[in-house]
């Protein structure tokens, strides 16, 4: 493998494993700030859908982190079946949670939900990337 291939193959894993781990963090530390304010105050991409609910919130912090530290270490170790691994089962989180969202943006500013559709895809983008 080129020099140049696993340069961005290990910037493409850090992306991923600094997003999990912000997420994963803010989540598990503060779910009512995450579930009212994420991604920023006054863009309340997660309270426009169900309920508050600080179990789930938290279990999926603690998912997202653990998720995160998986990317970092791949991105560090670039292992090949360790690399494949990691990212085929955060795909298997992300594509899903990307085609939910693109299917339940009415209620959105049209900003929030490009931004959501844009950010959900980038992930994904990213990831296959990687692969």
């Amino acid at each position: 493998m080129s020099a140049r291939v696993r340069l961005w193959r290990r910037i493409g894993l850090w992306y991923l494993a600094l997003t999990e781990a912000v997420v994963g963090l803010w989540q598990l530390l503060a779910p009512r700030s995450f579930y009212d304010d994420f991604p920023l105050p006054g863009h309340p991409w997660v309270s426009m859908l169900p309920e508050y609910n600080e179990h789930l919130l938290r279990d999926l912090g603690g998912l997202n982190l653990g998720m995160g530290v998986m990317l970092a270490v791949a991105a560090v170790r670039l292992e090949p079946v360790l690399r494949r691994t990691v990212v085929i089962g955060y795909l298997l989180y992300a594509l899903p949670h990307l085609v939910f969202h693109l299917g339940h943006l009415h209620g959105f500013t049209a900003l929030d939900a490009a931004g959501q559709a844009v950010t959900l895809a980038l992930g994904v983008v990213v990831g296959l990337a990687v692969l």
